[in-house]
């Protein structure tokens, strides 16, 4: 009997059931669709981010020690130490190697540069620009365009087995030199295959490929410091702990989560003697944009919901008061407050059920128009979104339905048989 008061009940007031239905499948289907986004395109949009370049930099380990006695810096003066060429490789052989989109050397070298009659000291800085590497079975390529690229060149990139150079769009000027010209470095004539405009220190400099650098300095091998960009996840308290305090499984925990700080722990364990540490301004500025989206995607759910809570309010309010006659003559037949509130809750829960399936169906239609459009990728609807997005709905229509029923089961039914309030 109770079932078929509720399909009686539910086939009736067509136009007030569709106002509802129509609301929760809007609501939902905007919450299924940021939900999936949120979901899926984290690693998206670090992509996106990794537009600003390396977010983490590593440098010899003994540049970071400090040898004081008595106030006294006793460190020598030098050109720092060295890291080696041949155990870049072995970027790719460590836990998050798959996070790590390309890296890329830099050794400077102060040298005298003789351009069109002009002769000036300069830095040359070596760099891997578009690199071969292997590492065990696995071929890969790295270098500046991948972790610097707001670099323009006008002109050709260098190979990087050539003598070419880059030349600063700034020292160009001063030197009065131009792409495909030829410039004195270190006394040996190279060609200028481009120049290079960045915004930064490097517009007056010369950009070489690595192996020119280490061949003028007379150091085979030698890497001054290492720019890695890497996928990251935003830090946290937990990922500002010191590793060397924890130990078992939240070691492992550390370890295994895509931390700055984890990945530069493990960039220290594959290249001996080094030191890593996250560019800060580059990481948190991720982290805060990260977060931000998040928080966005967050706050159009809930007002989604809420916008679809108020509209099944106001369609439930009128369906009810329009019952009340109905209400009246269940009451007064000896139906209790609990059977009355349970047929229209049953009532509500099955038209949460369809409008939540009809949402999530659109909603999974809308995230991928996202992901394609703003993303230019496709979002993975995962089906364990689908009972999560139908419990939602649920809840989001007994939020709604719930003061109207309440209102339902104090009708007196002399009142309500009279047709009054």
């Amino acid at each position: 009997m109770f079932l078929r008061l509720v399909y009686e009940s539910f086939r009736r007031q067509k136009r007030r059931k569709l106002l509802a239905g129509v609301a929760i499948t809007l609501g939902v289907g905007v919450a299924t669709a940021m939900i999936a986004v949120a979901t899926d395109i984290g690693d998206k949009i670090n992509r996106e981010l990794r537009s600003y370049g390396a977010n983490l930099v590593v440098t010899p380990q003994e540049d970071t020690l400090d040898v004081e006695i008595g106030g006294v810096n006793l460190k020598p003066p030098s050109d720092g130490a060295y890291l080696n060429e041949a155990d870049l490789p072995k970027i790719k052989g460590m836990y998050w190697r798959n996070n790590i989109l390309g890296f890329a050397p830099m050794l400077p070298a102060n040298v005298s540069a003789r351009g069109a009659g002009n002769s000036i000291n300069v830095t040359l800085l070596g760099t891997y620009f578009s690199k071969s590497l292997t590492f065990g079975a696995q071929s890969f390529v790295t270098g500046v365009r991948s972790t610097h690229p707001w670099w323009k060149v006008n002109g050709a990139w260098p190979d990087d087995n050539s003598q070419d150079v880059l030349l600063g769009e700034k020292l160009g000027l001063k030197l009065g030199s131009q792409v495909g010209d030829q410039i004195e470095i270190a006394g040996q004539p190279h060609r200028i295959s481009g120049i290079l405009s960045t915004g930064g220190a490097e517009d007056d400099q010369i950009i070489g490929p690595l192996s020119l650098t280490q061949q003028i300095l007379g150091k085979p091998g030698a890497v001054r410091r290492i720019y890695v960009s890497a996928l990251t996840k935003p830090e946290d308290a937990f990922a500002r702990r010191d590793p060397k305090t924890m130990s078992g499984k939240t070691y492992d925990r550390w370890y295994c989560s895509p931390y700055a700080q984890s990945i530069a722990y493990q960039l220290q364990e594959a290249i001996p003697h080094s030191h890593a540490e996250q560019i800060r301004q580059v990481a948190q500025n991720e982290g805060t944009v990260l977060s931000r989206i998040e928080g966005l995607m967050m706050l159009v759910t809930l007002a989604a919901l809420l916008a679809s809570a108020l509209a099944v309010s106001a369609a439930m309010a009128t369906s009810i008061f329009e019952r009340r006659g109905e209400v009246g003559l269940m009451k007064a037949l000896g139906a209790g407050s609990l059977s009355v509130a349970a047929l229209f809750f049953a009532e509500a829960t099955l038209l949460a059920l369809v409008g939540g399936a009809v949402g999530f169906a659109g909603g999974t239609l809308l995230a991928r128009e996202i992901g394609r459009s703003i993303f230019n990728s496709q979002i993975t609807i995962q089906p364990v979104l689908l009972p999560v997005i139908l419990a939602i709905a649920v809840i989001v229509t007994f939020a709604g339905s719930a003061a109207a029923i309440r209102r339902a089961v104090k009708f007196d039914p002399v009142y309500a048989l009279r047709g009054e309030a």
